[in-house]
């Protein structure tokens, strides 16, 4: 197979619209981390904004809509914070991804909507459904739980979390 070089120009900055958004990045960087919080352990938003390098004021969105999407828990007060669901540890990167993002879809001719009326002549199509695909099979075949179990242990930080309130026996 032929070599061919790198095209440069001012889009290799990674700028593409084909980036994974901030906020999918740090719903996957979250979810990691609570899954790896002790069963008994919340995680304060100070503390995760932290371990994830997120601003606060971005990742509460974001946990809003883990939280929505039924990945995570939240509950305020004293004993609060936020914990991994059971659904979000196995939950996999697709599914973090699109509970931030909405569904994954690289063109429009994919989106399952409207038929593209390019599509049954169009060139670039099967190209464009290929890697989707191919996206979209690496992203579920690792879930929350498999990425936890291969975090290295991170950093020294200090530690906010709280204790998860006990239900009454």
């Amino acid at each position: 197979m032929k070599h061919i070089p790198e095209v440069r120009s001012p889009f290799n900055a990674c700028n593409s619209s084909m980036q994974l958004t901030r906020a999918a990045d740090y719903a996957v960087r979250v979810m990691v981390h609570l899954a790896n919080l002790p069963d008994e352990e919340r995680g304060l938003l100070p503390d995760l904004a932290r371990a994830t390098d997120a601003p606060e004021s971005f990742l509460s969105k974001v946990l809003q809509a883990l939280t929505r999407a039924q990945l995570i828990s939240s509950r305020r007060g004293k004993a609060g914070g936020f914990a991994i669901l059971p659904a979000g540890r196995e939950a996999t990167m697709r599914q973090v991804i699109e509970a931030i993002d909405g569904p994954i879809c690289l063109n429009v001719c994919l989106d399952g909507g409207k038929d593209c009326e390019r599509k049954s002549w169009c060139p670039a199509h099967p190209v464009w459904a290929r890697a989707q695909r191919a996206m979209i099979d690496v992203l579920m075949s690792v879930t929350v739980s498999a990425m936890a179990a291969k975090a290295p242990a991170a950093p020294n930080l200090p530690r906010l979390h709280a204790k998860r309130a006990q239900p009454p026996a």
